[in-house]
C-alpha cells in the first residue's frame, strides 16, 4: 500500500517511559529507546524517564504516557516493575493517553487487570502480519491487515476489563487491545527497524533457537508497515476522543 501522511505536531506534554536500556554494541547503529521513539513520533517532544533505573515523573504532570518494550517481564519481582504497574493504574484513573508498546502493552495489561504469561508459542521474532479486528477512528486510511515487527515471548493471556482485541496473528491473539478511549496496547515493535531486530534476535540464538531465526529472517522479505502504524499511533495520541 501507498500511504500519504500529514503529522500535525502535538501540544499534548507527553512522556517516555523507558523500561530498558539498548545494548552498547547496537547504540552506534540503531540508537538508543529514545531515539528510536522520537523518530517514530518526529511530532510529538517526548520527555524521556528511565523508569528502569527508578526515574518516574510526577503521573499529574503529563497528558500521555509512551511505555517501551524491555527484556524482562512484567511478572518479574523487581520494585520499579511493581511501581511502573501502580504508575500506570494511576494514569489510567486520571483518564491519561496511555500507549503501550510489548513489554508496554504488557504492563497496561497486568495493571487494569488482566494477566500475562509466557507464550506456549515461544519467542515471536521478525516480521508478522496482524489482523485488524476493528476500524478505529485514528486508523486512517484502515488497512485490514498491518505488518508488525516482533520480538517477545510474553503474551497478554487474559484482557483487562472493559477492554477490546483491536488486533490479532495466528500466533498472538491478543496483539492489540484498547481500554476505553484512552489506552491502547500493541504487542509488536513499530519503533525499530528490520536491522536492528535482527541484530536483537541474532544476539539471543542460543535462547531462541536456529529454526525460529531462520524463519524470521526469511519473514524480512515482507516490509513492516511503519509508516501506516506511525500515523495511527500518531493519531490516537492527539485525538481527543
Amino acid at each position: 500500500f501507498l500511504i500519504e501522511i500529514i503529522l500535525y505536531r502535538s501540544n499534548m506534554k507527553t512522556a517516555l517511559l523507558v523500561c530498558d536500556h539498548v545494548l552498547p554494541q547496537f547504540k552506534k547503529d540503531h540508537g538508543t529507546y529514545p531515539e528510536m521513539f522520537n523518530r517514530l513520533f518526529p511530532e510529538i517532544d517526548l520527555e524521556s524517564y528511565l523508569v528502569c533505573e527508578g526515574d518516574f515523573p510526577n503521573v499529574e504532570d503529563y497528558d500521555a504516557y509512551v511505555i517501551s518494550g524491555s527484556k524482562l517481564s512484567v511478572y518479574n519481582d523487581i520494585p520499579w516493575i511493581e511501581e511502573l504497574i501502580e504508575f500506570t493504574r494511576r494514569a489510567h484513573q486520571l483518564e491519561k493517553k496511555i500507549l503501550g508498546v510489548c513489554f508496554g502493552h504488557q504492563v497496561i495489561a497486568e495493571a487494569l487487570g488482566g494477566k500475562v504469561e509466557k507464550s506456549d508459542s515461544g519467542y515471536l521474532i521478525g516480521v508478522h502480519a496482524f489482523e485488524i479486528l476493528s476500524q478505529e477512528p485514528w486508523m486512517n486510511p484502515y488497512l485490514p491487515q498491518i505488518n508488525v515487527l516482533m520480538l517477545c515471548q510474553d503474551q497478554v493471556v487474559k484482557l483487562p476489563p472493559d477492554s477490546q482485541i483491536l488486533a490479532k496473528s495466528p500466533d498472538c491473539p491478543v496483539a492489540m487491545f484498547a481500554t476505553g478511549n484512552n489506552i491502547l496496547a500493541i504487542q509488536g515493535h513499530p519503533e525499530f527497524t528490520k536491522e536492528y531486530n535482527r541484530v536483537v534476535f541474532e544476539s539471543r540464538l542460543e535462547r531462541i533457537g536456529q529454526e525460529k531465526v531462520d524463519a524470521a529472517i526469511a519473514s524480512f522479505v515482507n516490509t513492516p508497515d511503519t509508516i501506516a502504524l506511525q500515523s495511527y499511533l500518531h493519531a490516537f495520541l492527539c485525538s481527543t476522543q
